[in-house]
């Protein structure tokens, strides 16, 4: 029997503010000290008065219009009536009946509401210093009170894979737009699904840290869920958590309805007015080009291919380095002819992909802070482009402009590692090679592909790799004729 999944995701991203939601403490999650950025405010101190951020509901607002959402004309705050440890007032400031932004869409998923709340504190279980080693579970509050948005769509994704990729864009929009960082790893988008079979009882499915995580757990509650109907029981309304290590679900508890948080609106709030507060026109026309759009045009501009322009617009830093670079090239065309085709998938997008990430990995250091500039990569380019530089070349100088951020041609001159060109000079290099290696020579006049291949090779140590390879090949087919 073939059933049909019905999956909905509840996204929480922390917003890149300065401040928490509510009150002046430093939103900071790189703080190591606990208790650190706290106030009475997101402590919960009794008779203190929130206060809300607007940069977070201009946030939210910005989010609403990226997703094509309607910005509500009057919003509010309610308060979610819950208790846990972490939790120091004994209730969440959130929005329940009349968030900031309704409806949206993104990859043909439905958005239902983007509504804004603040988060809780951390619990963090150590082992006490005590003989009996007792679990003592220590509170650390803070990441109580920071803006914490969340989006929740329509039950309109029918697998993993289609949970997965949505989670995937999202992210890359919230980076764009610059109102998160949306780091999983650090806890600041963090993903929950709610997931059925034949629009049966779902199953909420937390504590999915990872995007891979966001995958294997939704995979496994539909196997699960099957499993269970083939038995002929039935799948429990709940909320389970997600064991990465055993990779697979658990039970936690049945999960909460609506009336189990006595949602009432937040008597210290007043309603407010987004629609109005916000120019939404200007916000509209201001708000930068999206992944989706960034793709598409780099795909059919800049001529790569789709994957290519994926991997690109994956990071905005990456995309705007890559076109920045581009546009440089185009100005550069100082030899109307070249020795290689100056397109930047054929030569730009892999020093950039390749190379110089690949420094940036190797030194350990973010791509953000390399000291190469857009415009002496492309130069390096150019250089290759233009029969200047042959590859060899070209990675020697990139790594010297990794360390150091000085132009390409600078350092060329400087080493010495322009390609030759003194037609002699390369003569006189293929002569003594096939005099010091005859054996290879003989080879090569036998048919044996490869010793070619050697004698180029030792002709290019000799001229410190500043030979051009097929020139070099074409001279010894030559020399060896016959």
């Amino acid at each position: 029997m073939k059933y049909q999944p019905t999956i909905g995701l509840e996204i929480h991203t922390i917003l890149k503010t300065r401040t928490k939601m509510f009150c002046d403490s430093l939103n900071d999650l790189e703080e190591k000290e606990p208790n650190k950025n706290t106030c009475p405010v997101c402590l919960g101190h009794p008779g203190v008065l929130p206060t809300i951020n607007k940069q977070a509901v201009e946030y939210v607002v910005r989010v609403g219009l990226a997703l094509g959402g309607k910005i509500a004309e009057v919003s509010k705050f309610d308060r979610k009536n819950y208790f846990y440890p972490d939790l120091p007032k004994g209730y969440q400031i959130s929005q329940y009946d009349q968030p900031i932004v309704l409806g949206g869409e993104l990859l043909n998923v439905r958005i239902r509401r983007v509504h804004l709340e603040e988060d809780a504190g951390r619990l963090l279980h150590e082992l006490a210093n005590e003989p009996t080693s007792q679990r003592a579970t220590y509170v650390d509050f803070n990441r109580a009170g920071v803006p914490l948005m969340e989006l929740v769509t329509e039950p309109d994704i029918r697998s993993a894979e289609q949970a997965l990729e949505f989670a995937r864009e999202l992210q890359r929009i919230l980076r764009y737009l610059g109102v998160s960082d949306a780091d999983m790893e650090k806890g600041q988008m963090r993903v929950e699904a709610n997931v059925s079979l034949d629009m049966g009882p779902k199953a909420e499915l937390k504590n999915i840290n990872s995007f891979k995580a966001v995958g294997s757990a939704i995979a496994y509650e539909l196997e699960r869920q099957k499993g269970v109907l083939e038995r002929g029981d039935k799948v429990e309304y709940e909320t389970r958590g997600w064991d990465d290590m055993k990779q697979k679900t658990f039970s936690q508890r049945s999960k909460e309805e609506a009336h189990d948080y006595r949602y009432f609106p937040e008597p210290d709030l007043p309603p407010f007015e987004p629609a109005k507060i916000f120019d939404l026109e200007t916000m509209r026309n201001e708000l930068p080009e999206l992944p989706a759009a960034k793709r598409t045009r780099f795909a059919q501009e800049l001529k790569l291919t789709e994957p290519q322009a994926a991997m690109l617009v994956d990071n905005k830093t990456l995309a705007d380095f890559f076109e920045a670079a581009v546009s440089e090239l185009a100005a550069r065309d100082e030899l109307k002819t070249s020795a290689v085709e100056k397109e930047p998938r054929n030569l730009l997008f892999n020093y950039l992909t390749s190379d110089l990430i690949g420094l940036a990995a190797a030194s350990g250091a973010a791509f953000e802070h390399t000291k190469v500039k857009p415009e002496r990569l492309a130069h390096l380019v150019d250089l290759i482009a233009d029969g200047k530089i042959g590859s060899r070349q070209a990675k020697d100088i990139l790594k010297k402009m990794f360390e150091t951020g000085e132009d390409p041609e600078t350092i060329m001159q400087a080493e010495g590692l322009e390609t030759v060109s003194d037609t002699g000079e390369i003569e006189e290099a293929v002569r003594e090679v096939i005099a010091e290696n005859p054996k290879a020579a003989e080879d090569y006049k036998k048919g044996k592909e490869a010793s070619l291949q050697f004698l180029v090779g030792q002709a290019m140590r000799k001229l410190k790799g500043r030979g051009d390879p097929e020139q070099l090949r074409d001279l010894f087919k030559q020399e060896l004729k016959g």
